[in-house]
């Protein structure tokens, strides 16, 4: 299985609609993004990439499998 790499925050944001989800929304200390009754808390936007260890946490709240994340 090929590694995840770091990813910007637009390009995660890209990413995450194409897989179904609207936002990101504001609101509490960090946006979010919506897909059904799933409420995904995103990262703020910043200028460094999205790390590794994030992604990986964000993916799996997300419930979206390494494998159709590198699709």
């Amino acid at each position: 299985m090929p590694k995840l790499g770091p990813i910007a925050w637009k390009e995660l944001v890209r990413r995450l609609r194409e897989f179904g989800f609207d936002g990101p929304l504001s609101g509490g200390k960090h946006p979010f993004m919506v897909k059904g009754d799933l409420v995904l808390t995103i990262p703020n936007p910043h200028h460094g990439d999205i790390s590794v260890d994030l992604l990986s946490r964000i993916l799996k709240q997300a419930k979206i499998s390494r494998e159709n994340w590198q699709k």
